[in-house]
This record gives C-alpha cells, structure tokens and sequence, in this order.
C-alpha cells in the first residue's frame, strides 16, 4: 500500500496513464487525487515504451534480366513456408507467377 508521498507503482501508473489518454490528463489528474506534473510523465514515458510493429512490404520490384537461367523463391507466412525452385524462366514469367501469388493472397483475405 501505498503512504503519502511514496513513488507510484509503475503498474498504476501505466493504468493511470492510459486513463488520462482516453479522458485527458487535468480531469483524471482530479479524479485521482495525482499531481498533474506526474501524470504527464507516466503519459509521455508509456508513449515512449510503445513499440510500433514496421509496417510489411506491399510492392517488392524485382530487376532481373530479359531470361534468368535459374531461381529460387521462398515465402514465408503465417501458415507456412514455401519454396519454388525455376529453371529457364524469363522476366515474362517471373511477372506472372508474381501475380497468381497476388491474386490468392486476395482471394484468402477476402474469404476470411
């Protein structure tokens, strides 16, 4: 328990602080009985601690010359691996594999 002037829990704090982000920092701080200056820093620090997830490639352009003797792709996801080996392909090829593989991670988005 908590007596006086003794630190806030970081716990409470956070909670606090994410109280004051949906309401605002003056009428929380009032609520709780917290100083104003406190509460700030609990809202500034959980801004700071938020990890933001980089956002996932939509476009990858890939250069390859008119024929490519060999290649290798491998796409990984979230229900798998998978590997296509290709011997003998061209850019024209490559185009096309490209978009049947667009067009069934629609088709899968759109069925969930």
């Amino acid at each position: 328990m908590r007596r006086g002037r003794d630190p806030i829990p970081k716990r409470l704090g956070a909670a606090a602080a994410a109280v004051a982000r949906e309401h605002g920092i003056n009428p929380t701080s009032k609520a709780l009985h917290l100083e104003l200056k406190k509460l700030k820093e609990f809202v500034q620090s959980a801004r700071a601690t938020k990890r933001t997830v980089p956002p996932t490639p939509q476009f990858v352009e890939l250069m390859t010359p008119p024929t490519v003797s060999e290649c290798v792709i491998e796409l990984e996801g979230r229900h798998g691996k998978m590997r296509i080996q290709w011997r003998g392909m061209t850019a024209a090829d490559l185009a096309q594999l490209s978009r049947m593989i667009i067009e069934q991670t629609r088709f899968r988005s759109r069925r969930r």
